[in-house]
């Protein structure tokens, strides 16, 4: 008998990364960390402190979208349903999107997407028409949705794990606004797209500061591992502690 490690099929996590976000950005550190990272979940260090205290976990594939996305409402709206679908035929379990949120200095994970409110161009110069959208007889793709949808995942919880595999200097939070730009529209166009199909929605937005320096993008791509690792093994606390049918 194979142990429960060995029984669970193995899990895809997609990440998402942003191309470049005006002039004064040119290399966008989103995409940078996306790219960079393994194609699997690396296994713990048996001298790693958290090591004890983890949950088992089965292997971990880490698929990157092949390239930045396009810092377009359009492009994003376009591209985001298909990222649900089978992708390189492998059912996708968790997408994590990570995206630039400029000068300030620490990473967050976002807890909710917004639909109303985007009111800045995107770098082709276009906006969202969102009173043209809405009225009526117009096939609005968002109508009938809340106007925010939080995740499914934990964040409070990931947050804990995520800062006990990561640096203790590293400045990590969970954020209530995503800001209504690119980042919190594509966080939110994944979230109406499970909200609709009604699944789970597994999906969080990774939020990291514009350093693009190498230095800066290496410890970006640790705290994504980490971040990868503490989501995972938070869903499966999560289905651990979950009742099994049948019992009282």
């Amino acid at each position: 008998m194979g142990s429960q490690v060995e029984d669970q099929e193995e899990l895809t996590v997609l990440i998402t990364g942003f191309g470049p976000f005006r002039e004064q950005y040119p290399v966008n550190p989103s995409w940078e960390i996306a790219r960079g990272l393994p194609s699997y979940l690396p296994p713990l260090r048996a001298k790693d402190p958290n090591a004890r205290h983890s949950v088992d976990v089965p292997q971990v594939r880490i698929l990157v979208y092949p390239e930045p996305i396009r810092v377009n409402y359009k492009v994003v709206r376009e591209l985001v349903p298909s990222l649900w679908e089978t992708y390189h035929g492998r059912k996708v379990d968790i997408v994590i999107h990570i995206g630039m949120a400029g000068p300030r200095p620490f990473y967050c994970i976002e807890r909710r997407g917004h639909r109303d409110g985007y009111k800045h161009a995107d770098v082709d110069g276009e906006k969202v028409d969102e009173e043209e959208e809405r009225k009526p007889g117009n096939d609005w793709v968002w109508r009938g949705l809340p106007e925010e949808i939080e995740t499914d995942l934990d964040p409070d919880d990931v947050l804990t794990r995520w800062q006990g595999y990561s640096p203790k200097d590293a400045d990590l939070r969970v954020s209530e606004d995503a800001g209504r730009y690119l980042c919190d529209f594509i966080y939110f166009s994944s979230l109406a797209q499970l909200w609709k199909q009604e699944r789970e929605r597994k999906v969080v937005f990774f939020h990291v500061p514009a350093d693009a320096s190498e230095s800066s993008i290496a410890h970006g791509r640790e705290l994504a591992v980490n971040l990868i690792r503490s989501i995972v093994e938070s869903e499966l606390s999560k289905k651990q502690k979950q009742p099994i049918e049948g019992d009282v």
